[in-house]
């Protein structure tokens, strides 16, 4: 099987997880790349986040790093669009960093057995 069709797959997989994080919650890339079966690719679910402006409702806005980090802010239109949608979602942030991460963290592979 081709390297791309391989990625494909595995980007629309990460995206099927992404639509079921919660309006309020975030969750990480390493989490969702733990509930997809492959621990050690979050920074693959990380390009298909960076790659989800080309899917529709996608809430990659919803996927930070392992510590709340606002690390994908970069590849959103916008300077702030992250951390303004993730504030319209009630999360607070600061210095690019989810206040108080732990309570709003969704852990797919918890939430989605």
């Amino acid at each position: 099987m081709n390297d791309n069709l391989k990625k494909s797959d595995f980007f629309d997989k990460v995206y099927i997880v992404a639509l079921e994080i919660p309006y309020g919650r975030v969750t990480t890339y390493g989490a969702i790349a733990n509930y997809l079966g492959s621990k050690k690719s979050a920074r693959v679910v990380g390009w298909a986040m960076n790659a989800s402006h080309i899917q529709e409702n996608i809430p990659a806005h919803r996927v930070v790093n392992r510590t709340g980090l606002l690390t994908g802010k970069k590849h959103f239109f916008g300077i702030n669009l992250m951390k303004q949608l993730l504030e319209s979602e009630g999360i607070k942030v600061e210095n690019d960093q989810v206040v108080n991460f732990n309570n709003f963290f969704w852990d797919p592979y918890i939430e989605l057995q």
